[in-house]
């Protein structure tokens, strides 16, 4: 039997299908339609779906959505209502939107989904409709390793749960207690993303990094103003700080006057004021998120513990979790924004309305996430002879230590090899890759490949079975969604000189032995690397470490700042001739910057993605 489930509408639309139970693919809108962060009806996605099983819309037993829009429209109704009369000009802005589709959505689902069908007779696959925070819990849960577990799923706000505990036990999904709108972790996040002067809903990851450079000068102001946290980590926000109830923005002049001064403008200069800000919002989070699971833990006497929602994507706050908390195992759905619902609501049909069984076998469902589209030598043959690309074509054996070698030269290379990831992560199949050990990596990663910020870091892939050769850490972290300390006998003690600079000043310092992917609070997000789930990045690696003896790549994705993560073979040609990548390794393709044709493209390209 076959479940598809989409996401749509809001932000990150995604659609997944399963068949018998298992996930056959799943893809987010985004990386079809070029257009980061879509929200649109996930055509494309259902489409590559479909395809990779070999089927039609017509053989599709239930279409699910992943949350039910009337009540998130009671939701937003009732909070104008109580605002009223301030929030005027955001209801206006915001009804038209929902009078005309929104409101409506089961019939713009089904018109939609007959579309797909085209002029055929077949009727539409049955509609069904999840919770929001049910679709996060099931795409948490249900595609885990573990047969029973505590779940914790925390994001902006779904029709009115900003945050929910639940516990599994086989098929069985319990919602156990929820903290509604408008308190929210997610959105009180967010609300600093605004101010530090990035974009809510894709700049929260920046503000993360951003932290490691500031001191938390500002914790005592958040805890004594905006919010009020219980020991158990259940909190109220002050909302006279915040106008994102009812207004255009996140925050308001009385949260200015409290931290001395408007927001941040976008691309303005970040300050000391702003690391320190992003440094206090990073422990406050951490010190909820830590006090949530341990109520959890408490109630459920559960061992395993699963996160989704979209502030599961703070990985540093996972480390901790997984280092300092209760749980003996922990596991994020590596999706685990609002993409990774449509997952959730396929597998609720299933388990929940269908009733079947569910079984584990000590590994996630999720293939490593390698859920999205491949290509075949003759497709990728085809998008660069259009080119009239320059390539050669090696085996394996030459393949990979060429790349090697390729690295070793402090070269960088854009990496498509199998199956798209599915989820936020470049995990190898889509991703560029560089030599860790470089000095010079980041900052030519930043600033000539990606375009973007000095300060964001770079994420080490390493060999699973030599990640604690590395790291302060022996588990497994496939999806990097974990920071861990890098080893204390690998780091280069700062001098007293150094330990003196301030914020940026102490990003060109070198950390560890492998400067490009340790931060400057001598952490690193990690993706362990499988052989069984990729076995060519893992080949990679492995010839990496024979030609030089480190097991680690540095690990970024396959994109410019602003663009989604490349899909097709022509997206990654194009991304490599208008960035400083020196080679292009596309499945077993060669191909080097230097020996390709003229690009007749200048930086006016830079404009077509939208700065995130």
């Amino acid at each position: 039997m076959k479940i598809l489930g989409i996401s749509a509408y809001y932000h990150d639309s995604a659609a997944a299908l399963l068949d018998e139970g298992e996930v056959v693919a799943a893809a987010q809108e985004e990386r079809f339609s070029r257009k980061k962060h879509d929200s649109r009806f996930p055509e494309h996605a259902i489409e590559y779906c479909l395809s990779e099983a070999g089927i039609t819309l017509a053989d599709v037993k239930y279409v699910v959505f992943y949350d039910k829009p009337l009540v998130k429209f009671e939701r937003l109704l009732e909070t104008y209502l109580s605002y009223a009369p301030k929030g005027l000009r955001s209801f206006l802005a915001a009804m038209p939107v929902w009078l005309k589709e929104k409101l409506y959505l089961k019939a713009t689902l089904k018109k939609e989904l007959h579309n797909l069908l085209g002029n055929g007779d077949a009727s539409i696959p049955d509609l069904l409709f999840a919770e929001h925070h049910q679709s996060h819990a099931a795409s948490a849960f249900y595609f885990s390793p573990f047969d029973r577990a505590a779940v914790l799923c925390l994001d902006g706000v779904g029709e009115w749960a900003t945050t929910s505990a639940w516990q599994g036990n086989g098929k069985q999904l319990d919602a156990l207690w929820e903290i509604d709108f408008p308190h929210s972790l997610g959105l009180l996040y967010s609300a600093f993303t605004y101010y530090t002067g990035f974009r809510v809903n894709s700049g929260e990851y920046k503000l993360m990094g951003l932290a490691p450079y500031g001191q938390p000068k500002y914790v005592d102001l958040i805890l004594d103003n905006l919010l009020d946290l219980k020991d158990d980590g259940t909190f109220r926000l002050d909302m006279s700080y915040f106008n994102y109830c009812t207004g255009l923005t996140m925050t308001n002049r009385k949260f200015d006057a409290l931290f001395g001064g408007p927001p941040r403008k976008p691309e303005g200069k970040l300050t000391q004021k702003d690391m320190d800000i992003a440094a206090s919002i990073q422990v406050v989070t951490e010190r909820i998120v830590m006090g949530l699971a341990e109520t959890l833990h408490r109630e459920t006497g559960e061992t395993n513990l699963c996160l989704a929602g979209g502030v599961a994507l703070n990985c540093v706050a996972n480390g901790k979790l997984l280092r300092e908390g209760p749980y003996e195992n922990i596991w994020v759905q590596p999706a685990a924004g609002d993409a990774g619902g449509a997952l959730g609501a396929a597998s609720i049909a299933w388990h929940q309305k269908l009733d079947h069984e569910r079984t584990t076998n000590g590994a996630d469902k999720m293939s490593g996430a390698y859920l999205g589209p491949a290509y075949s030598a003759d497709e990728i043959k085809a998008q660069l002879d259009r080119y009239g690309a320059v390539y050669e074509r090696l085996d394996d054996s030459h393949l990979f230590a060429k790349a090697a070698e390729i690295l070793e030269q402090e070269h960088v290379i854009g990496w498509f090899q199998g199956r798209m990831e599915f989820g936020p992560r470049a995990l190898g199949g889509r991703s560029i890759v560089g030599d860790p050990r470089s000095s010079k990596m980041q900052s030519v990663m930043n600033l000539k490949i990606k375009y973007r910020e000095s300060f964001r870091p770079f994420a080490p892939s390493v060999l699973a079975d030599r990640v604690s050769d590395y790291f302060e850490m022996d588990s497994a972290s496939p999806y990097m969604l974990i920071v861990a300390p890098v080893r204390e006998d690998l780091r280069i003690p700062m001098t007293e000189e150094q330990s003196s600079l301030f914020g940026i000043e102490k990003l060109n310092v070198p950390r560890s032995e492998l400067p490009a992917i340790t931060h400057v609070d001598y952490s690193a997000r990690v993706q362990t690397v499988h052989e069984n789930t990729n076995p060519r990045y893992h080949s990679l690696l492995k010839a990496f470490e024979k030609q030089t003896g480190c097991g680690v790549v540095v690990n970024t994705s396959f994109n410019v700042r602003g663009e989604p993560i490349v899909a097709t073979p022509d997206d990654a040609y194009r991304c490599f001739m208008r960035t400083e990548m020196d080679y292009l390794i596309l499945e077993d393709f060669l191909l080097a910057k230097t020996d390709q044709p003229h690009w007749d493209d200048d930086d006016s390209w830079k404009e077509e993605f939208e700065l995130d």
